[in-house]
């Protein structure tokens, strides 16, 4: 019976000859599905392979390329695989703990935020461009307001985490910001929180537009600006593993940014909106710093309120006033009003809403040595002047000190 079933299985499926194997497909191209169509493979970042995983820390900041999870585990060979759960044991075995991770790539296709959250560390995203632009202001603002409150926080701990910051790369965009921080906390010069970077994480930055912006930023100009070369792992290739050309994936979404418009000096008005936004949070903190610069509780709604002092009209009813009390006469100057807290990390325009926008500007003591006012609180006004020959220049008339280097003014009397 056995052999009845075997001669009629032949009849029905006659030998001719060796059947064709199937062909493999290699898995560095493209994987089979359960459908029998055929799935891209997850590429990594140009030069992601290649490039070292992490530097060393500075100031507690960990710079970093980025951490690949499992999906791309196809074209990473194991001893090349960099995943979170990577990041934290290397870490822990260097006797350190995150416990802030902060993104600066401008997608979300390498991980999962989750992957950092379920594990009790804190995961910010701060999405910057990474091609033709160098991150913006606003970004800029809120990494190192993001820093330095982690670090506040950070400071009853016998143990303090460490903070993980990473592009793509752990170089140009990670650098820019590292850099802005340096220059924000504790140096004064870009040269300097340049090479510190370099020495922390080579060979440092190394895209000359990057390096260019930090010195305009700081106003320092340079007696040369020296770019280290672009490192070998990041050197384009011609074909990616599904065959395609191969981009520079430093902006990793492919977008080039646009190109600023020219300011035009003759459109400036008092109307326009001075600097940069910072944080809602940040917000919040400096102004209870002007509260505390005024001697002021505030209580209620009073918390949004301009804290500044107010025109009186002088009418029938008011006019007592001026035999009561010593007044000034001064020039009035139609621009816009604008209280200025002066800080450490940079120099606060506070409008008539209580709100406040960062604008780059330091004021050194008048001993350069002691470094730069910090907690200053100035009233003043914004003003557009004609200059003579033509054109327009914005200027800050400032007609009243509250505070001091955290000395309050406010209950000092005139003389």
């Amino acid at each position: 019976e056995r052999e009845e079933r075997r001669r009629k299985l032949k009849r029905d499926q006659p030998d001719d000859g060796p059947r064709p194997r199937p062909q493999q497909v290699r898995n560095d191209h493209a994987t089979q599905n359960k459908i029998g169509g055929y799935k891209r493979v997850k590429e990594t970042p140009q030069g992601w392979m290649d490039c070292p995983a992490s530097g060393q820390p500075i100031d507690k900041i960990i710079p970093s390329k980025v951490p690949l999870d499992e999906t791309f585990n196809e074209s990473v060979p194991p001893g090349k695989r960099y995943s979170s759960k990577q990041v934290v044991n290397k870490q822990r075995k260097a006797g350190r703990d995150i416990g802030l991770v902060i993104d600066l790539t401008n997608t979300s296709r390498y991980y999962s935020p989750a992957e950092w959250t379920k594990q009790g560390t804190k995961h910010v995203k701060i999405a910057c461009r990474g091609r033709d632009a160098v991150p913006e202001n606003e970004a800029v603002n809120t990494f190192v307001y993001e820093v330095l409150a982690f670090h506040e926080r950070q400071k009853p701990s016998r143990n303090p985490k460490y903070v993980l910051v990473h592009c793509t790369h752990g170089h140009n965009r990670t650098g820019f910001m590292i850099v802005h921080y340096l220059m924000r906390t504790q140096l004064s010069s870009v040269t300097e929180a340049l090479n510190i970077f370099a020495q922390r994480r080579p060979p440092g930055i190394y895209k000359t537009d990057y390096i260019q912006a930090l010195y305009t930023f700081y106003h320092e100009i340079p007696e040369s600006i020296t770019c280290p070369p672009t490192p070998e792992w990041k050197r384009p290739s011609d074909l990616d593993l599904n065959g395609e050309a191969k981009q520079d994936d430093d902006d990793d979404n492919g977008e080039s940014a646009p190109s600023p418009d020219p300011v035009d000096d003759k459109a400036i008005t008092n109307d326009d909106v001075l600097g940069d936004a910072v944080p809602f949070d940040q917000q919040d903190i400096l102004r209870g710093i002007c509260f505390k610069l005024l001697d002021f509780v505030p209580n209620g709604r009073a918390n949004a309120q301009f804290p500044g002092s107010h025109p009186v009209s002088l009418n029938s009813e008011n006019l007592q006033l001026l035999r009561q009390r010593y007044y000034y006469a001064t020039w009035k100057a139609d621009g816009t009003r604008y209280m200025m807290l002066i800080m450490r990390d940079g120099c606060f325009l506070i409008d008539r809403n209580f709100c406040f926008r960062r604008v780059q500007m330091r004021f050194p003591i008048r001993n350069v040595n002691d470094g730069f006012h910090n907690f200053t609180l100035i009233d003043g006004e914004m003003v557009v002047d004609a200059i003579p020959g033509g054109g327009l220049k914005r200027r800050y008339l400032a007609y009243d000190l509250m505070a001091i280097n955290f000395s309050s003014k406010v209950k000092v009397e005139a003389t």
